[in-house]
């Protein structure tokens, strides 16, 4: 079976298998495990057929993978959106009568019935605590642990729920036991020193870290789990959560939140980001700061709502009317996410120009372990002035970026127009003075250079075959390459996507041959290279169905390289 195994929870909307995933996770930390879980859910409250899958491995893993190891049924038809992902190897667990007989013929099947189990327990509710336990027996992990996690997940229910539940528990343990297909994946102390995290938590705590104490978002699948993590946060770092009527509404309330003195950020989706557009441009002519954080899930229109896809990075290069500077970063891991994160405040700020933070449904959906950050060593830059009397607001400098004023901090005016303007802010069309705002906003590209973010490169320093990817292929490019143990090969991994870091051309035609990986159906990534650089890459790698990369898929194409 190898290092690592893939054990998939399969079910309704609304059976819990979220709770599992959450108590699962946090008890193999604290065993020792590594893991890394992600879920593909369908677009329902109630119904259909959700899947969640938690590799669990002796040694650090970072991606999904086709193969199941282990799939757990609770719901109706679990297997029917499944079988080209099961093998000879594969083992069913559940209700028989939930397993079609075609199945039950062709695969190893282990009948448990979790329901009497549950009922038998004391109630039908604490079926996901049977199934809880049922792992905890395969993998041996002791009991005590599940039962901890369990008490404190209903800590705030009455006692006969706690002791249900721990029931429940113990006896699906005690199944998992008995079963002749005991796991064998060794744990690893280091896990004990690492911290358990989500992509949302991820960008969550690097806005924190960043200083933001405002957030103002219209909820859209899947960046409303940002809006959600920073409302639970808000009393203790003292946020301010606006829920606004609409994404026109979110975008602006976040200008008035930077323009006050405040750190302001918006969570949105493609949808919603569509709508902003008119505030995005807003924010260019007034250079006003912005951070936007950008979840990007499949389109056209409302697309596949709860699926993945990288394809909204041309939307994000060229979104708003007219020309102004922006700068777009994409993490790949939880750390960088969190770091990302927290720079973009810095960037915003410094340079007045709006920050897009480029995730996706994978990403954050994606829970595991990272090592701990040291947050004490983050600082802040605030580059905004008490003005006195002479404050111009948009002052021609060399570099373009004019001192920042906040209404009522000094006697000078903090004013600005939607209109072009002159230095103070007022409305002019005189065309000499429109030229040269507009070279002033763009001269920030030439700026910024030194704060480009260079992509990081896994493998040897003098490669022959470059594979590129950015966002949240990081995790799968890095682990398919390793299996493939392609000497000559080394993975360049962007994590600011635009503007492009300045070595970008030299590092692609160092290679004899160049491979981008993208979640989208065209390759912008690799069009954007091409536009930016001059240099065509040799292949595409291209997913856009609404799923992530798999190891199994991305070790083929990148082995028939």
């Amino acid at each position: 079976m190898g290092s690592d195994i893939s054990i998939v929870l399969s079910g309704e909307a609304g059976q819990g298998i979220k709770t599992i995933e959450k108590l699962l996770t946090a008890t193999l930390q604290e065993a020792g495990y590594h893991f890394f879980s992600t879920s593909e859910v369908m677009s329902r409250v109630r119904g259909g057929n959700n899947t969640t899958e938690i590799r669990i491995a002796g040694k650090e893993v970072f991606a999904f993978v086709d193969r199941i190891d282990y799939l757990i049924v609770m719901g109706k038809d679990p297997v029917y959106r499944l079988a080209d992902r099961l093998s000879d190897e594969t083992v069913i667990i559940g209700d028989r009568e939930l397993v079609a007989e075609k199945y039950r013929k062709k695969y190893r099947v282990h009948h448990v019935a979790v329901n009497d189990m549950a009922k038998e327990a004391g109630s039908g509710i604490t079926a996901n605590s049977v199934i809880l336990g049922i792992i905890l027996g395969l993998l041996d992990i002791d009991v005590k642990i599940g039962k901890k996690r369990v008490a404190d997940t209903f800590a705030d229910k009455k006692e006969k729920v706690r002791k249900m539940n721990s029931r429940a528990l113990a006896a699906g343990y005690e199944e998992g036991r008995k079963m002749d297909i005991r796991v064998d994946i060794q744990p690893d102390e280091a896990v004990g020193d690492r911290i358990l995290r989500s992509g949302t938590q991820a960008i969550g705590y690097g806005a924190l870290a960043g200083g933001c104490n405002f957030i103002s978002s219209y909820p859209m699948s899947p960046s409303t789990g940002v809006l959600v993590f920073m409302a639970g946060q808000s009393e203790k770092f003292g946020v301010v959560v606006e829920q606004a009527e609409d994404e026109i509404s979110a975008i602006n309330m976040a200008l008035g939140a930077w323009y006050a003195g405040a750190r302001g950020m918006v969570t949105t989706s493609g949808g919603g980001f569509a709508l902003m557009q008119e505030g995005i441009s807003l924010a260019g002519i007034t250079e006003v700061p912005v951070v936007i954080h950008l979840a990007q899930r499949p389109g056209p229109a409302t697309g596949l709502p709860t699926r993945t896809e990288q394809g909204d990075l041309n939307f994000a290069v060229y979104a708003g009317h007219g020309d102004f500077p922006r700068l777009i970063l994409s993490p790949g891991t939880f750390r960088d996410g969190i770091l990302l994160t927290q720079k973009a405040f810095n960037l915003a700020d410094r340079y007045r120009v709006p920050v897009i933070i480029l995730t996706d449904q994978y990403f954050l959906d994606s829970i595991s372990t990272m090592e701990k950050i040291d947050f004490s060593g983050f600082s802040n830059s605030y580059r905004f002035e008490e003005t006195g009397a002479e404050h111009r607001t948009y002052k021609f400098t060399e570099d373009g970026v004019s001192r920042r004023g906040i209404p009522g901090l000094g006697k000078g005016l903090e004013c600005v127009d939607s209109d072009e303007h002159d230095e103070e802010g007022r409305i002019t069309e005189d065309f000499d003075t429109r030229n040269r705002m507009v070279r002033k906003r763009l001269r920030k590209y030439e700026t910024m250079k030194s704060e480009f973010i260079e992509p990081e490169i896994f493998g040897p320093p003098e490669y022959k075959n470059l594979v590129i990817g950015w966002g949240s292929t990081c995790g799968v490019i890095r682990e398919a390459l390793g299996e493939l143990e392609a000497g000559n090969t080394a993975f360049a991994y962007f994590r600011q996507v635009f503007p492009l870091p300045e070595g970008t051309g030299d590092l692609l035609r160092k290679a004899e041959k160049t491979v981008v990986v993208e979640n989208n159906a065209t390759g912008q990534f690799a069009d954007l290279l091409a536009l930016k650089t001059g240099e065509t890459v040799d292949k595409r790698v291209l997913q856009h169905s609404g799923m992530p990369f798999s190891v199994e898929t991305l070790k083929k194409e990148l082995g028939d390289r």
